[in-house]
């Protein structure tokens, strides 16, 4: 079900947030999202360019961000990542990990090292380095909130996408492991499946796809807020935004 509505217009007023992938797409929306509601949101993605025109956007609604270029390949810089925020605001109350590749769409036995290597570094090896880097942090809010996301082809059901259906079964492995060591903490963990979402990945996947057809990534913002609130008492939940936008259908 969908939860109450938000019963002020800054419910995260106070709150520090760091967005992965917060460029374009959904991390661009939710990145948006959580600064409407008074979040200040950690920008981070590897396009400072693209970033700095999110930074505009929420200034010009009167939010407040800060921009980190961030390259997920390299492993040092994420590792870097817990003690420069540490050394600023000392904790970290939201984490929203959207960034992902789409990876090599091919029988496996055609698919190369490089494509296979590079679709679980980003996708997968990524996020655990922010988990670990990050969850000192997390413990340290009255109630950290983490967010990943994933996609129902971690079910393994479809052919050709291996390596992205691989890096996301171990993703929702990954994040449900750590959402179990969370119990007795203040950290709560959940992962969302977007489903068929208007992106730049969905349509780079599915070419001839009637994207018009497709929610946008703005749609998928209300969840996020949910999970993101200090009030979500979810753990190691994987949900799917259909079911939760049409809980009856």
């Amino acid at each position: 079900m969908t939860g109450t509505p938000l019963s002020t217009t800054t419910p995260l007023s106070g709150r520090i947030a760091l967005v992965s992938g917060a460029s374009r797409g959904i991390g661009r929306a939710v990145a948006i999202g959580l600064a409407k509601a008074g979040a200040h949101v950690i920008l981070a993605a590897r396009s400072l360019g693209a970033l700095e025109a999110v930074d505009d956007e929420i200034r010009a609604s009167g939010g407040a961000a800060t921009l980190l270029q961030l390259d997920l390949r390299k492993g040092d810089r994420v590792d870097q990542l817990g003690p420069t925020i540490y050394q600023r605001w000392e904790r970290l109350d939201i984490l929203v990990a959207n960034a992902g590749i789409l990876g090599p769409l091919s029988p496996l036995g055609h698919t190369t090292d490089d494509g296979f290597l590079a679709t679980i570094d980003i996708n997968l090896t990524a996020n655990w380095r922010l988990i670990r880097t990050l969850d000192p942090l997390l413990k340290r809010s009255d109630a950290g909130r983490a967010i990943f996301v994933t996609s129902g082809a971690a079910s393994g059901k479809y052919a050709y996408w291996g390596a992205y259906s691989a890096s996301k079964a171990g993703l929702e492995a990954l994040v449900k492991t750590w959402a179990a060591e969370l119990v007795n903490t203040p950290v709560r963990a959940n992962l969302i499946n977007p489903g068929a979402t208007r992106t730049q990945m969905r349509a780079k996947a599915f070419p001839g796809e009637d994207a018009a057809a497709l929610p946008a990534p703005e749609d998928l913002v209300p969840l996020f807020l949910e999970l993101a609130s200090p009030e979500c008492k979810r753990n190691g939940e994987t949900i799917n935004f259909r079911e939760w936008r049409d809980p009856l259908s």
